[in-house]
Parts: C-alpha cells; sequence; structure tokens
C-alpha cells in the first residue's frame, strides 16, 4: 500500500520483536495471545451481527457500540497475527512497504476508537442531560455526519505519516523494540533528520487522542454536574450507573497511553520489557476487554445474543436509551 523504494538504505527490511527475555518460552506465551485473539474476534463479531441483525438495537448508544466493535476488530487484526507470528515461527522480518502499511492501521484504528470513545461521551451527556430530547438531538442523519466525518479526520491526519517515512533513509539498525510497527519506533531507527516526522507525530498525537481524552473529561464534568442536581439520591445512581461501561472503555485505553507517555518524558529509565509490556497494554487488552464490559454490563446486548443463539418466545426487550 505505501510502497517504498529508498536506495540509501542499508536495510532492506524491518525486524520487529516480542517481549525480551521470552524467546526460550514463546510457544507457551503465545498461548494466551492466542486464546486473546480469539475472545477478541469473537466478542467483537458477535456485538456487530447482533446490532446489525436486531432492529430495535439500531439506536445511538449501541450504534456507537458496533463502531467501536469495529474499531477493536480492525486494531487487533493488524496487531495479534504479527505477534503469533513471532511466537509460532520465529519470523518478525517486515519489508518497509509492509511496516508501513501495517503502522498506517494500526494509528488509524487507534485514532478512530479514540474518536469513537469520545463520541459515546458525547451520548452519554446528551442521555443523562437531555434525555427528553436525546432522539431529536442524536438523529439518524447526526449519527451517520459523525461516522463519516470521524473517518475523514482520522485519514487525513494519518495519511502523511507513512508518507513522510518514506524519505528517510535506515542504516543504523532495523530492530524495532515492539512486536509490530509504530510510528516513534521506526523514527527512531533512521539515520537522517527525523525532526518534520517528530514534529508531525506530536501534533496528531496532541490533537487526536490529546484533545479527545480532554473533551471526554469535560464532558463527564457536565455529566457529574447533571447528577449531582439530581434531588433522587436512586436517580443519581441510575444515571451514573449508566455510564459504567463506557468509563471502562475510556480507563482501558487511555490508561497505559498516559503511562506511557509519563514515563517516557518524566520517569526513570526503565527495562525495555516494560515499556513493551505497557504498549500491548494499550494496543491489545481494549479490543478483548470492551465486548466483556459491554455484555456483562448491558442486559439488552446480554438477551439479544441469548436470542441470536438460543430460540426464545417472541417476545421482545424494551430498548432504552438510558440503560
Amino acid at each position: 500500500m505505501f510502497p517504498f523504494n529508498n536506495t540509501n538504505s542499508i536495510f532492506s527490511t524491518f525486524l520487529v520483536t516480542a517481549i525480551p527475555g521470552t524467546e526460550a518460552v514463546h510457544i507457551w506465551i503465545s498461548i494466551p495471545f492466542c486464546a486473546m485473539f480469539f475472545i477478541t474476534l469473537v466478542g467483537n463479531v458477535t456485538i456487530i451481527a447482533v446490532i446489525w441483525r436486531q432492529h430495535t438495537l439500531h439506536v445511538p448508544m449501541y450504534l456507537f457500540l458496533a463502531m467501536l466493535a469495529v474499531s477493536d476488530l480492525g486494531l487487533s487484526l493488524f496487531t495479534f497475527p504479527t505477534m503469533l507470528r513471532i511466537f509460532w515461527l520465529d519470523a518478525g522480518e517486515l519489508t518497509f512497504s509492509a511496516c508501513f502499511t501495517q503502522m498506517f492501521f494500526i494509528h488509524t484504528f487507534q485514532d478512530f476508537e479514540s474518536a469513537i470513545i469520545l463520541v459515546m461521551a458525547f451520548d452519554r451527556y446528551v442521555a443523562i442531560s437531555h434525555p427528553l430530547h436525546y432522539s431529536s438531538i442524536l438523529t439518524s442523519s447526526l449519527i451517520t455526519k459523525i461516522g463519516l466525518a470521524t473517518i475523514v479526520r482520522t485519514l487525513t491526519i494519518q495519511v502523511p505519516l507513512p508518507i513522510l517515512l518514506k524519505r528517510l533513509c535506515f542504516c543504523h539498525s532495523n530492530v524495532l523494540s515492539h512486536p509490530y510497527c509504530l510510528h516513534p519506533d521506526i523514527i527512531k531507527l533512521s539515520c537522517t533528520n527525523t525532526r518534520i516526522n517528530s514534529i508531525y507525530g506530536l501534533f496528531v498525537l496532541l490533537s487526536t487522542m490529546g484533545l479527545d481524552f480532554l473533551l471526554i473529561v469535560f464532558s463527564y464534568i457536565l455529566i457529574l454536574k447533571t447528577v449531582l442536581s439530581l434531588t433522587c439520591y436512586g436517580g443519581r445512581l441510575k444515571a451514573l450507573n449508566t455510564c459504567i461501561s463506557h468509563l471502562c472503555a475510556v480507563i482501558l485505553f487511555f490508561t497505559p497511553m498516559i503511562c506511557l507517555s509519563v514515563l517516557h518524558r518524566f520517569g526513570p529509565k526503565l527495562p525495555s520489557h516494560i515499556y513493551v509490556t505497557m504498549a500491548n497494554m494499550h494496543f491489545l487488552i481494549p479490543p478483548v476487554m470492551n465486548p466483556i464490559v459491554y455484555v456483562v454490563k448491558n442486559k439488552q446486548i446480554r438477551d439479544k445474543i441469548l436470542k441470536l443463539f438460543i430460540r426464545k418466545g417472541p417476545e421482545e426487550s424494551q430498548i432504552k436509551f438510558i440503560t
């Protein structure tokens, strides 16, 4: 997808690496990662299929959940196979073009997931603060526009990353420190000036996930303000309970990334496997846990999944906008 023809580079491939120091037990380590990949595929595909087939779930909350499942599925498809390939075949070589393509899709789905989590925060704000106008605010037209805007923003800001990498030469080393290709990891190996790449990479991080996180925090400040204004204690608990699944998604996605950024810039120098493990938590754990959290916490999704595999009576459970 992103051909690389720079003849000044000494190397023709990158070498992705698994968890440092675990080479002797790769087969055993592959078992939990294989299980995680299986759970990710089954969980997210099931959620997408259930929401697609059940017209009663074609409401904003569940449509955004389907988008989250799509981003989780995409992220897992571009991370887990490369890791398992290293564990099973000890094959870590990737051509520059393959590496840049993988990097593009990983960061694209990463930014797309960040944007969807922000949109879901807006959904929770509207549901709690303006419940009577929920359906009139979050119309099908607006949801379509939000989805398209998210895709356009993500692609517009991510396409230049691999294009800018094509101007670099790689002659110091070709060994990446992660089991998949990431932009910061790649530019560290360049023997030419990477100032433009570093500045643009920081701009991408701050203008997507950084901005999204701040807006999510602001959304929850508004939600908390609305909840505290309720006179009924039971009403407060019910309103907050609708946010638990989304808060879990926020914590799972943003916490490893924030901790990793803080450690890189302000923390003590730690063994490389610490940074690799935290990066793996950011990219691998959310796709596994998000479907589990939403199925456990959401009765409507649970019921529809059971009806998909087990024949029940014709009655349909009511779908509420605030569950």
